[in-house]
Order: structure tokens, then sequence, then C-alpha cells
């Protein structure tokens, strides 16, 4: 049973109504979690307002302190939150771990920020004057995080806001709330006084826009798909609070003539298939230079269907988060054979046996013939389908590339430097992997364009977004 934290202790819902929690493998529930009502976001925020006063006040290498001392304990227990991540989000054994080990170094990341904030002091208009300009938190911060990477947004979310002297209300997806918990335990354990961190959990489309339109929210940060940031930017509105909003992706892939096939085929493998192609920066749209198109499809196709899916434990490819995501995914490709594409592989939701007969697996799937304004190669999929559309000459591919609402990250793989540089001027993408695969690092700035979102994530000007700008005038004379 999952319980919220708030104001300092482990509570049920006001009115104790649960949700199931799902292992998408089997279908089946594994856990109760609270559904919070507006009563249950009204204490949470009214407990991180009071603590800010006191949190704020404490110096930077106080608050690191207690950020390194959560990851030591994370790092201590990851092995219960990888079997964790396995169970209640399907992925694989290799990729859980991966993403205990991100946790991790992303919370010492920010931890090590302490004492490392500056600001100026600016000359007046006379040699009496100055002008101190130094930075300062915003207050209460709204964090709402993903079921994709669960337990790796939180920490890029909440290290960076606690380090920099906000408190903070984690509102976790409702396909992950046990392996959120489980992070926040560890918080909890580290020192983290009352009110400094709560913790709620139930349904967006119930408590979602009176959490961010709260008079006391002063910034919102979250991770999902666009139509929610949208709906957050206008409840926002009124309270002026700050957005950081990381939303959609449609991650074009350039294999151009004189890429390097190998390298090409092995990142395209990890863009398209890492987490059953449930990610922003998943590689959404294959763009092959015409000269080696038959080559290299064929390539892509054999290592395709070599991938295994099924038990997480035991194959390269998990499943799916839930029956939306199924659902989702034969949307497309129905659209897609209407559009008169070919379905060279795939295509249909796998029926396993046993005790995952009732699991959400999609299987690896590649479609040619896909137009470029086709809904497939317009709209985030989010999922293991690759469509392919064959390119002929630069100005073609880089007009293709940015053909798109939206702007996260892309993918270019060639041995022309020359083209190689150009390309990272005119692809308008917040991130432009050249020759190598993802996925962005903690000292990168995790940002995107368009409908994207807002702001970013990652470095210092990640941490920099938590912080605002405060000037006071002294006159001496």
């Amino acid at each position: 049973m999952v319980k919220m934290y708030i104001n300092g202790k482990w509570e049920e819902s006001e009115r104790g109504k649960f949700g199931l929690d799902l292992n998408p493998s089997t279908g089946e529930a594994i856990c109760k979690f609270p559904l919070a009502e507006r009563e249950d976001v009204d204490l949470a925020i009214d407990s991180a307002e009071d603590a800010f006063h006191i949190w704020s006040d404490k110096t930077s290498k106080d608050r690191a302190r207690l950020l390194y001392r959560a990851a030591d304990l994370i790092e201590q227990k990851k092995e219960e939150l990888k079997k964790i991540l396995v169970m209640e989000n399907g992925k694989i054994v290799k990729e859980a771990g991966e993403e205990v080990n991100g946790v991790i170094d992303q919370i010492r990341y920010y931890a090590g920020f302490e004492r490392k904030i500056i600001g100026d002091i600016v000359e007046g208009n006379t040699s009496k004057k100055k002008i101190f300009q130094y930075k300062i938190p915003y207050g209460v911060v709204v964090a709402i995080t993903p079921w994709n990477f669960p337990v790796a947004m939180i920490a890029r979310k909440i290290a960076p806001a606690l380090l920099t002297g906000n408190t903070v209300i984690l509102k976790p997806s409702s396909d992950t709330p046990m392996s959120a918990e489980w992070v926040v335990k560890r918080f909890i354990e580290a020192g983290f006084e009352r009110g400094v961190l709560n913790f709620i959990t139930g349904k967006g489309s119930e408590i979602g826009d009176h959490l961010v339109s709260h008079k006391k929210v002063a910034l919102v940060t979250m991770t999902g798909n666009t139509s929610t940031g949208q709906q957050i930017m206008r409840s926002i509105a009124t309270n002026m609070a700050k957005p950081i909003l990381e939303l959609g992706g449609k991650a074009p892939f350039v294999v151009w003539k004189d890429a390097d096939i190998f390298t090409a085929l092995k990142t395209l493998l990890w863009a398209k298939y890492w987490n059953s192609g449930q990610s922003c920066i998943a590689a959404e749209r294959l763009y092959v230079h015409e000269d080696i198109y038959d080559t290299f499809m064929k390539k892509f196709i054999r290592l395709s269907k070599n991938i295994t899916v099924g038990d997480p434990s035991h194959t390269d490819m998990g499943p799916l988060i839930n029956n939306n995501a199924i659902e989702n995914a034969e949307s497309f490709v129905k659209n897609a054979v209407d559009d008169n594409c070919k379905i060279i592989y795939g295509g249909k939701k796998l029926k396993l046996k046993g005790k995952f007969s009732k699991g959400f697996f999609f299987p690896p799937t590649i479609i040619e013939g896909a137009k470029q304004k086709s809904d497939i190669i317009q709209n985030e999929i989010f999922g293991p389908i690759m469509p392919v559309i064959k390119v002929k000459n630069e100005e073609d591919v880089i007009n293709k590339i940015n053909d798109s609402r939206y702007g996260l990250a892309s993918y270019l793989f060639t041995s022309d430097y020359k083209f190689a540089y150009r390309s990272h001027e005119s692809v308008r993408f917040g991130e432009l992997f050249i020759n190598m695969p993802g996925p962005e690092v903690e000292q990168g700035y995790h940002t995107g364009f368009r409908l994207t979102g807002q702001a970013g994530e990652g470095s210092r000007h990640g941490i920099e977004e938590y912080i605002k700008l405060k000037n006071v005038y002294v006159d001496y004379s």
C-alpha cells in the first residue's frame, strides 16, 4: 500500500479513495495508492509554504549535505529500487539499473552546486551607489513526473529545487507511484524536515488543475505530453507561476550516404527500442539516404527481428506501460496502412502465454512508404514503431527534419564534417547527437523548441531555472 507524505506524516487520502497500480508485464494489480482530494493538495501546499521560510534560510552547504545523504541511502538499497522498476514500469533489468544509477549521479551532481551560485555587484550612476544582484529561490515548487523514467525525473526535478532553497510537492504518474514513494522515503530518511518535501498521489484529471493553479505555488515543473503542458500553461497564468515543461518529442534519425553503418545501426537500435520506445528522445522517424537505403534497411530489419520481447527480467524489450499505450500503437499502425504504407515487420500486439498473457507487449515495428505530412511522421508515437523515409539530398533532409511541431532531440550520422557542422546550425532542435547515442547527461542542458516545452533541465542552466534574480539598490553617500 502506497501512502502520501504530507506535512511530515505518511497519510492516506482525505476520503479514503484508492487507485490500482498495475504490473504492465502481467496486467495485474501490485498495490493500491491514495487518490488525493483537494483538501490533501491544500494541506501539502500549506505545509510547503510554512517550511519554505526555514528551509530557504539554511545555507546551500546544509541543504547539499542532506542531498548527498539521500543519494547514499539510495545507493545502499538500489537493488530494491531496480526490482520495483522492473515490476512497476516494465523496464528490462539493464535499463532499470541504468536509471537507478542515474538517479544517484543526478542527486550528487546537483548537490555539488553548493556555494557555487553567484550574483553580481554592479556600479550605480555614481561611485557611492551600488546594485547588489543576488539569486533567491522561488518558493513552493510543484513537480509532476512521468511514468517512463519515474525515478530519474524525480531526481532531475527535486534535487535542484531543494538545493536552491525551494520546497516541493511531488506528484508522480498514477502508473508508477510505488517507485516514487520508495525514493521519497530515502529523502525523508536522509533528514529533510517536515514540509520541505511533500508527496501526493492521484489522478491529474482530478487534482492537477487545483495543484498547479494554487495561489501559493510559485513554480511548476512537469515532464509529460504536450496537451497536459498546454493546460498547465493556461492554469498557471492566473498567478504567473513559472513553468519548466518538457513535453513531446519527434526525434528525426538521419543516416547519410557516408555514415558508419555499424555505428548508426547500433545507435538506432538503442534510440528506437530503449524503454520500448517510450522516451521523449526516442528516434521517431528514420531518414536514410537513397544511396545506402537498401543495404541499411536490410540490416536494420534483421536486427529488429532478433530483439526478444517479453518478461523484462530475461528479454531485450519489455512491455508498454498500459493498455492505452497498446491502443495508441495499434492506431498508428492502422492509420499508416490506411495511408498505403507497408508494414515490413510487427504491427500487432503480442499474445504471450502463462502469467504474461495479459501483459501489454508490442513488437518492434518497421513501416515503409510514409509521407512527410502523414500522421505517423508528424505525431508522437511513444512506442517501438519506426516509420522510414528515403531522402536524396541535404536540402531535402533538413527540410524534413525541421518539419515538426516538436523540437527536442535529433540524430545525425555522417562522415562529412562540413555537413555535420552545417547541420548543427540549421537543425532547429534543442539537442543534436552527431555520430553518437543519447541520452542527455547531467551537465548538459536538456531543452527543446516549439511544442516541446518551456525552459530546461540539467547543467548550471537547469539549476538557475529554480532561482530568480533580486536587485537591491544602495546609496552610500
